[in-house]
């Protein structure tokens, strides 16, 4: 059960929540500054860090996602590894990535890394085992 006063109107419910400090409601926002001024742009998969799900945190304010992710910066192990369109071991390699290479993780999960290398390089998934902290 959530601590909001069944009374309140939907426009009066707290959006946010700080301790110490007064609620902020949806009519406590000033007019515009979060509003949306149409839909988000469409960025090519292969060299933008944007899924639907998620999206570097670069691209707030350009991009309309659920999450934003700050990236982690990981090294590709010595070897190197394939960089894959998709999180599957057959899936499109779209760069050979050299050991030692900058690759700034956004999102681990099933074994796979997605993220970007470097700041404006190719964006894909790596196994998680290719890469080290």
């Amino acid at each position: 059960m959530d601590s909001l006063p069944y009374a309140a109107s939907a426009a009066n419910r707290p959006i946010f929540q700080f301790s110490g400090h007064d609620n902020l409601t949806a009519t406590a926002i000033p007019e515009g500054q979060y509003g949306l001024a149409g839909p988000a742009e469409k960025l090519d998969a292969a060299h933008w860090p944007v899924r639907g799900d998620l999206a570097h945190i670069r691209l707030a304010g350009r991009c309309f996602v659920p999450h934003y992710a700050v990236p982690m910066p990981h090294k590709v192990v010595v070897g190197g590894a394939n960089l894959l369109a998709a999180g599957k071991a057959d899936a499109e390699v779209r760069e050979e990535l050299a050991g030692g290479a900058l690759f700034n993780v956004l999102d681990m999960t099933g074994g796979w890394a997605w993220g970007q290398v470097g700041e404006d390089g190719f964006v894909g998934y790596l196994p998680i085992e290719a890469l080290e902290a």
